[in-house]
């Protein structure tokens, strides 16, 4: 069976599982996109990794697996996303030590958590992707649907980011580069990571 390379395109509220998030890979070379639904501590684990600007003051569980994998010399080469059951992803993670290959088995947001600290690629079979991916046609027709859900996605996020503003009242825009730059480093320091998102967002609109 051919292996497929994928990326990741973003992670986004569940709209259908209370607590949950789905993770969207994109194929390589194609425009297919392949949905997981993943827990809340995982995607923050995902989210973490992928804005590479927000470091944690104490090391999340995929980090440490990192820092612990690096001591002793292992290196995870890359994950494979080999099996599709009920809707479930089954993961493995091809793994390296002393020039010895290891296959072991992962949940799939484990493995993507930890695919993206090792800068490992991320395959998956042609058959699950032909199975579970969302092929998008080059057709205007369905361009124009692909707009509308993106349309639909974006309206989403807008509720989800004006709820979560409802939550902080802080009006970040009228802070300067400097107190954002604080008020970020202060809540890294308290792990309050959905802030320091949300501040990063600020200081990324005036740069």
């Amino acid at each position: 069976m051919s292996l497929v390379r994928l990326n990741i395109k973003g992670i986004s509220y569940s709209q259908t599982q209370n607590g949950a998030y789905a993770l969207i890979l994109n194929e390589v070379g194609g425009e297919r996109k392949l949905p997981i639904v993943i827990g809340a501590f995982e995607a923050q684990s995902i989210a973490i990794a992928l804005e590479k600007e927000i470091k944690p003051p104490r090391p999340l569980t995929h980090d440490l697996f990192k820092n612990f994998s690096d001591r002793f010399e292992i290196v995870v080469k890359q994950v494979i996303i080999h099996k599709l059951v009920d809707g479930v992803f089954y993961s493995s993670l091809i793994c390296e030590r002393d020039g010895i290959e290891e296959i072991v088995d992962a949940r799939t947001s484990d493995a993507i958590a930890l695919a993206l600290r090792f800068d490992a690629p991320i395959f998956t079979y042609k058959n699950i992707l032909d199975k579970a991916g969302i092929y998008l046609k080059a057709e205007e027709k369905q361009r124009k649907k692909e707009e509308k859900e993106e349309e639909i996605i974006e309206e989403e996020l807008l509720k989800e980011e004006i709820e979560l503003q409802s939550e902080d009242s802080t009006d970040y825009k009228k802070m300067s580069l400097e107190e954002l730059n604080e008020l970020l480093s202060q809540a890294v320091n308290h792990e309050d990571y959905e802030k320091a998102a949300r501040i990063r967002d600020e200081i990324s609109k005036r740069k």
